[in-house]
C-alpha cells in the first residue's frame, strides 16, 4: 500500500541518477519551459484571470505535481481544459472565490487519491471525454474572438450571451489587431509543419511582440491591458474560509477536481504508451491535490497534468521528474528576469495560440469516429455531453453522458442474457422416464445464461411463466450466472411465491458457493428454496421423489 503513493521521484534516485540523465532532463525542461511560458499566459488571460497568476500556477504547480506525482514524465500547470471553469467562477465568485474553490478542489484530490479511487475515474466513458473536452474547445475559440478582432466588450459567462455581445461589437473590429492575429497564426500553423524543430508559440510571440512594438500596430498587449508582469515573486496567503463561503463553492470546487483528476490521469496514460513506464495513478492525485491547495496559496489557479506539455518533455528527451522541477525553475527565472520583455507580448498573438490550442483538443477524428462507427449510445452520449458542455455546465454534461451510457451499457447487457429450457446435461440414468417426465409436466429445466441483474429481471422471469405450464418443480441452472442483483432477487421472490402457491417448487442448481449463501440469506421469503450442485443431480433427486411416490 505504502508503495502505490511513493513518489517517482524517489524510485528514480533509489534506482541510481547520472549526470547523463541530468543533461538530458535539464534540455527537457528547458523546452518544455519554452513552450509552457507563452500558453500559460494564454490561459490565464482567456480565464478572466491576468497572466502572472497563470505562471505562478505553472511554477508552483509544475515543480509539485513531478516531485510528488506517480508519473516518471507528466508536466502539470493551468491547461486550457480550465478556462471556461474558471472564467465563470471568476465571474460567480470573484477571483478569492477562486482561489477558495482551487484550494478546497485540491483537498478532494488528496482524499480521492488516498481512499485509492482513482480507478474509478476509468469508468468515465470515451465518448462523454470527447463531447466534454470538445464543447470546452468551442468555449476557448469562442472566448478568444475578442482578442482576434481586438473588440473591447465585456464576454458575459453564458455561450448564448458571449455570441450576443461579440456580433453586436463585430463593428469595432481594429484591422491591425486581426491582422497581427492572422499572423500570429500563420506562425504556429506554418513553422510546425515547416520547421518542427523550432518552438512554434514562443516565435510566434517574438515575432508578434516585435512587428506590434516596432511598426505601432493597434493592437493591445499585457502592459496595456494588465500592466505588465511582476518581476517578483508573492507571499503566500491563506485564502478567507468562512462555512457559507464554502457551501457556496462547493459544486465549483467538485467540477474543478474531477477535471483535474480526468485530465491528470488521462495524460498520466498517454505517457505510459510513448514510455512504456506505469504510473501511479492515486499518488498522482495526491501530487495534484497538493500542487492546487500550494497554488491558491500563492494565489494561482488550478492546475493538472497537461498532455501536450507532457509529450513534448518525452519527445524532448525528459526521463525523469526532474526535468518537471527544471521546467518550473526556468519558468521562474524567465519570469524574475524578463518580465519587462513579456510586457510586449500582444495579446492576439496569445489568441491564435490558443485557438490552435482549442482546435487540438477538439480531437476532431475522434469525433467522427464515434459519429460513424459507434453504438447508438455512445453517439448520444457524444452529442448530449458536448451541447450541454457548451450550452449549460461541465459537471452537469459529465453527469448526463455518464448516465446515458449507463443507460445504453445496462440495455446491451441485458439483451446478452440469455434463458432458454433443455434437457442437456440433466438425462438421469433412465432415460425413458425422464421423457416422461417432462411430457407428465412434472419439472422444467431452464438455464440462465449472464449476470441476473435488473435489466434482464423481467425477461427472465416473463420466458418461465410463458411456458404455459404448471410443474411440480422448476430447475434454474445457475451455473454461468455470476451475480444477482437485488431487483432481481425481488423478482425471483415473487416467482417463488407464485410457483409455491401452484403447488411447485424451485431449486436453483449449480450456483457457485458464494452466491447460493447469498440467495439463501439476502431475502427471508426465498429460505425454503431448494438447492442443488448441479441440473443433473437436482433432476436426478426429482427423477427418486417421483419414483417413490
Amino acid at each position: 500500500m505504502i508503495g502505490q503513493f511513493t513518489p517517482k521521484l524517489v524510485s528514480v534516485f533509489r534506482e541510481g541518477y547520472r549526470w547523463d540523465d541530468l543533461r538530458a532532463d535539464t534540455f527537457a525542461g528547458l523546452t518544455v519551459a519554452i513552450v509552457a511560458l507563452p500558453l500559460a499566459m494564454a490561459i490565464g488571460i482567456a480565464s478572466g484571470t491576468t497572466p502572472d497568476r497563470a505562471l505562478i500556477t505553472a511554477i508552483i504547480a509544475g515543480g509539485l505535481i513531478s516531485a510528488l506525482g506517480g508519473s516518471r514524465v507528466q508536466i502539470g500547470g493551468p491547461t486550457a481544459a480550465f478556462i471556461v471553469v474558471v472564467f465563470n467562477v471568476i465571474q460567480t465568485h470573484g477571483i478569492d472565490g477562486l482561489i477558495l474553490a482551487t484550494f478546497i478542489a485540491g483537498l478532494m484530490l488528496i482524499l480521492v487519491g488516498f481512499l485509492r479511487l482513482a480507478v474509478l475515474i476509468k469508468y468515465i466513458p470515451h465518448p462523454v471525454i470527447v463531447g466534454v473536452t470538445a464543447g470546452i474547445a468551442v468555449s476557448i475559440f469562442v472566448s478568444q474572438i475578442r482578442e482576434l478582432l481586438g473588440v473591447n466588450v465585456n464576454i458575459p459567462g453564458e455561450f448564448l450571451g458571449k455570441m450576443e455581445v461579440l456580433w453586436a461589437a463585430l463593428p469595432q473590429t481594429r484591422p491591425q489587431t486581426v491582422l497581427v492575429a492572422a499572423l500570429s497564426l500563420a506562425l504556429v500553423l506554418g513553422i510546425k509543419r515547416y520547421l518542427p524543430r523550432l518552438p512554434n508559440m514562443l516565435t510566434a510571440v517574438v515575432i508578434g511582440s516585435l512587428a506590434v512594438s516596432m511598426l505601432g500596430l493597434d493592437a493591445d498587449t499585457i502592459a496595456t491591458r494588465f500592466g505588465g508582469i511582476p518581476s517578483s515573486f508573492p507571499s503566500p496567503v491563506f485564502p478567507s474560509i468562512d462555512l457559507p463561503r464554502i457551501i457556496a463553492i462547493l459544486p465549483s470546487a467538485g467540477t474543478i477536481a474531477l477535471l483535474a483528476g480526468i485530465e491528470s490521469l488521462l495524460s498520466a496514460v498517454i505517457a505510459d504508451g510513448l514510455t512504456g513506464r506505469r504510473h501511479r495513478s492515486n499518488c498522482e492525485l495526491v501530487a495534484q491535490g497538493v500542487a492546487n491547495c500550494a497554488s491558491a496559496l500563492f494565489g494561482g489557479i488550478c492546475a493538472t497534468g497537461a498532455i501536450a506539455r507532457t509529450a513534448t518533455n518525452i519527445r524532448a528527451g525528459g526521463r525523469t521528474p526532474v526535468a518537471g522541477i527544471v521546467h518550473a525553475v526556468f519558468l521562474l527565472l524567465f519570469m524574475l528576469v524578463a518580465s519587462p520583455l513579456l510586457s510586449y507580448i500582444p495579446l492576439a498573438t496569445l489568441a491564435a495560440i490558443l485557438s490552435v490550442v482549442a482546435w487540438n483538443i477538439a480531437e476532431v477524428h475522434a469525433i467522427g469516429d464515434i459519429l460513424r462507427h459507434a453504438p447508438h449510445g455512445d453517439r448520444l452520449a457524444l452529442v448530449a455531453t458536448f451541447f450541454l458542455a457548451v450550452f449549460t455546465d461541465i459537471t452537469q454534461a459529465i453527469e448526463i453522458g455518464i448516465i446515458i451510457s449507463a443507460l445504453f451499457f445496462m440495455h446491451r447487457m441485458a439483451e446478452t442474457v440469455g434463458i432458454r429450457q433443455h434437457r442437456e446435461d440433466t438425462v438421469p440414468p433412465d432415460q425413458e422416464r425422464f421423457d416422461a417426465a417432462l411430457t407428465n409436466n412434472d419439472y422444467v429445466v431452464f438455464r440462465i445464461l449472464g449476470p441476473f441483474f435488473f435489466g434482464a429481471a423481467s425477461k427472465v422471469i416473463q420466458t418461465m411463466e410463458d411456458t404455459g405450464i404448471s410443474p411440480r418443480a422448476y430447475v434454474l441452472d445457475f451455473s454461468e450466472v455470476p451475480f444477482v442483483d437485488s431487483t432481481a432477487m425481488a423478482a425471483l421472490t415473487g416467482f417463488a411465491s407464485k410457483a409455491r402457491k401452484s403447488g411447485s417448487r424451485l431449486i436453483i442448481a449449480g450456483a457457485a458457493p458464494a452466491l447460493s449463501t447469498k440467495l439463501t440469506t439476502m431475502n427471508g421469503e426465498l429460505s425454503g428454496m431448494e438447492h442443488a450442485a448441479s441440473v443433473a443431480s437436482a433432476v436426478a433427486s426429482l427423477h427418486r421423489a417421483a419414483s417413490q411416490a
